[in-house]
């Protein structure tokens, strides 16, 4: 048999070597957490390069995204075995995630607009163009392999997420929100703040005037040979920015969340409303505290999502509800039914802004007129960074990094 050059082997297989494999359980990913956390010291240098199977980088978005682990304890692995210094790119890369959470949270506004945007959006010639490149059927080659990859696996590497959005917005001059609206589908580890915010950065949006431009010689310099084809990269030897239209100042409006947990009777009927936020609440809830919930509800709501992501979530979900010996019901919609009016309270996690945040007055509503309260709770660690993405990212880090330090010291 002839044997095939590596631009061939690409041509119906996107990760030629192995299959990227993201953890399903809590179990999975701290053991994930565990291996990574041998390498972590080599993640700054490394971490940039897009290699079949992402072996650079730590794989677990998923997990911390849905919260099967959660960013302290990513934290406290690798500071276990490396000096603040050593794993400070990846200490930041964990806490991104927190910071377009908290600077949504303070103008949510921005995400309001953005579903207003998309629903204007969902005919008309872009829609048909979208839908072309999101199915890899587009000019430049490498960029249909991103998109059958994310469409097969849930997964993109960051670097490749940043290419491909540049393509679709500066090289395609497709809208941003339904570049984001596909991304948001699909990925795994895809959550209103970060999906959403991601897409305005390169765009220009995030940082006013300063957009992201994905480049031929940046291809070729970090994604490995095996994967790289020529075909239609020299539509990006030359880029040039869309030209985005910026919206009224009033949109960067802050309105700083201030809250703290509300105080509880456990002596009531209470039931604990679980969904996919937060699936390892017992990890914060104390053992005492958990054994006097009466019982639990589970919601998803995965119509929106993809095959690969469906099936994700499931599996996190049955693992999630596995933990416990607490009488459970599984309801495959985004908010909970509650029949049983014996129950007279109902405690979540507080959603982040993004659709179930959307559906809180609803559910707030429902249960009232069932005479239930609900009660919504985080943790001390999100508490914590309430406020703090008042400005850019690094500010925001410069506030934190004393107290992931500490981690290192207790």
């Amino acid at each position: 048999m002839r044997k095939r050059k590596p631009t061939e082997k690409m041509q119906h297989d996107f990760w030629p070597n192995s299959k990227p494999k993201f953890a399903e359980t809590r179990e999975e990913a701290l053991a994930r957490l565990a291996e990574f956390s041998q390498t972590a010291s080599r993640y700054s240098r490394e971490r940039n390069h897009v290699v079949s199977g992402h072996p650079n980088v730590s794989r677990l978005s998923p997990a911390i995204r849905h919260r099967l682990i959660s960013e302290e304890e990513a934290v406290r692995a690798v500071l276990e075995r490396y000096a603040f210094s050593t794993v400070e790119k990846f200490l930041q890369e964990i806490y991104w995630r927190r910071y377009w959470k908290s600077w949504l949270a303070m103008r949510p506004q921005v995400w309001t607009e953005y579903l207003m945007d998309l629903a204007t959006l969902k005919e008309g010639e872009d829609h048909e163009r979208a839908q072309e490149i999101s199915e890899g059927r587009g000019p430049i080659a490498v960029m249909n392999d991103f998109a059958h990859e994310l469409i097969e696996t849930g997964y993109l590497h960051n670097h490749a997420r940043m290419w491909f959005a540049a393509y679709w917005i500066h090289t395609l001059r497709l809208p941003w929100q339904l570049g984001a609206d596909f991304f948001y589908r699909h990925l795994l580890d895809a959550d209103p703040a970060s999906n959403t915010l991601s897409w305005r950065w390169v765009a220009g949006l995030q940082t006013i005037g300063k957009s992201y431009l994905a480049r031929r010689s940046n291809i070729e310099k970090y994604l490995h040979p095996d994967l790289l084809k020529t075909k239609g990269l020299e539509l990006l030897e030359n880029p040039s920015p869309a030209s985005v239209q910026f919206e009224n100042a009033g949109n960067r409006e802050i309105k700083a969340p201030v809250r703290k947990n509300p105080s509880m009777d456990l002596a009531r009927k209470t039931i604990l409303w679980l969904h996919e936020e937060d699936l390892s609440v017992e990890t914060w809830i104390n053992r005492p505290t958990l054994a006097k919930i009466d019982q639990v509800i589970v919601t998803w709501d995965s119509s929106d999502a993809s095959r690969v992501k469906k099936s994700w979530l499931e599996a996190a979900i049955t693992d999630a509800v596995s933990r416990w010996n607490i009488p459970t019901i599984l309801q495959r919609q985004r908010t909970p039914t509650i029949e049983n009016e014996q129950f007279t309270q109902v405690i979540a996690v507080r959603p982040e802004i993004g659709p179930l945040n959307d559906t809180l007055p609803e559910v707030e509503q429902s249960l009232s007129m069932k005479g239930m309260d609900l009660h919504l709770v985080e943790r001390e660690e999100d508490l914590l960074l309430q406020g703090a993405a008042k400005g850019g990212f690094f500010s925001f880090w410069k506030s934190l990094a004393p107290n992931i330090r500490s981690m290192k010291e207790l």
